[in-house]
């Protein structure tokens, strides 16, 4: 009895085998059907996530688009406001041009000095006998062109000290922006704590606010007061804030980093460029050092040039060369960045 247990275990594995084979061959087709049915679903799931995926990025192409169409019309818009500014700064009457000198005289008053220091050289030139022509030659310049090209030179050095100054401004806004203040706060606080000239420039955005002026608009004005490439920068960058949204402390802080690098390629320019100015002002100075040296050498030789007619007629001609060459070596050694 206990022989027949092996042979009784083996036909039981056998059994149990053959049982598991007919099981597996009557439902492999069902197995195969659930896998196929599986991987069908799984596909379908898939196709439906990257349709979701593919209409979220198409709505996003939407978005950015339309955000880059409202940039580029707010471009375009503000393009055309600034080539009329142009146009009005071009023709500026001499009560602007105060303003950007920052002066506090009327323009009744700058006529009066300017009157009063063309009578004064029209004095003085009657008075030590110089001739007539000279003499009104030279109370017309101190009337009208000494006093305007006084104005141009205040002008371009405030212009300047403002450089220097507004990207320390644009530093201070960026930080103040980042702490939590709003734009209009960041602006009275230059406006109440900076460095003139840009203090008084702000402030005046800050007065154009309480009249009901928008911040881009008041910016936007700043431009008549300070006609510079870098105030229509920022007039861009606040009115394309306000309309298309976005991080304006990263648009001050890139704006701020751009002005310093215009200021770093204009002295290196300046460097660059020393050479041609000095050989310049060498060659602009050295008839009038020849002619000098000629009258101190044989005075007889060239006062005839200031006595005779004919050598009035000579200088004067000569002086209208001198002065197109002079500007035609400013116009090759000054270059616009």
């Amino acid at each position: 009895m206990f022989g027949l247990e092996p042979t009784i275990l083996l036909i039981i594995a056998l059994v149990a085998v053959a049982a598991g084979a007919l099981a597996y061959g009557v439902l492999y087709s069902r197995i195969e059907v659930e896998k196929k049915t599986e991987s069908r679903i799984s596909r379908v799931k898939s196709a439906e996530t990257d349709l979701s995926k593919i209409k979220a990025a198409r709505d996003r192409v939407q978005e950015i688009s339309k955000r880059r169409k409202s940039v580029q019309d707010s471009l375009k818009d503000l393009e055309r406001k600034q080539q009329e500014q142009n146009k009005k700064m071009a023709r500026a009457d001499i009560k602007s041009r105060l303003v950007q000198a920052g002066l506090s005289i009327s323009v009744t008053q700058f006529y009066l000095l300017s009157v009063a220091l063309g009578l004064a050289v029209l004095a003085l030139a009657f008075l030590s006998g110089t001739p007539l022509l000279v003499t009104f030659g030279s109370a017309f310049v101190a009337a009208l062109g000494l006093p305007r090209w006084v104005v141009g030179f205040l002008v371009r050095r405030r212009q300047k000290k403002f450089l220097e100054e507004f990207p320390n401004s644009l530093d201070v806004m960026v930080r103040s922006i980042r702490s939590g203040l709003p734009l209009n706060d960041a602006l009275r606080l230059i406006a109440s704590d900076g460095q003139e000239p840009v203090k008084g420039e702000f402030r005046r955005v800050v007065e154009s606010q309480q009249v009901g002026l928008s911040i881009p608009e008041a910016c936007q004005r700043m431009i008549m007061t300070m006609p510079l490439q870098e105030i229509n920068f920022f007039s861009i960058v606040i009115a394309i804030q306000s309309q298309a949204g976005g991080n304006l402390s990263e648009a001050l802080a890139n704006l701020s980093r751009v002005l310093r690098d215009r200021k770093k390629m204009k002295a290196k320019v300046n460097a660059l460029s020393m050479e041609a100015k000095a050989s310049a002002v060498i060659i602009g100075a050295l008839p009038f050092i020849v002619a000098l040296l000629v009258y101190l050498t044989s005075p007889h030789y060239i006062t005839i040039l200031f006595t005779d007619p004919r050598g009035h007629m000579i200088l004067g001609i000569s002086a209208v060369w001198m002065t197109i060459g002079i500007l035609v070596m400013r116009n090759m050694i000054n270059f616009d960045i």
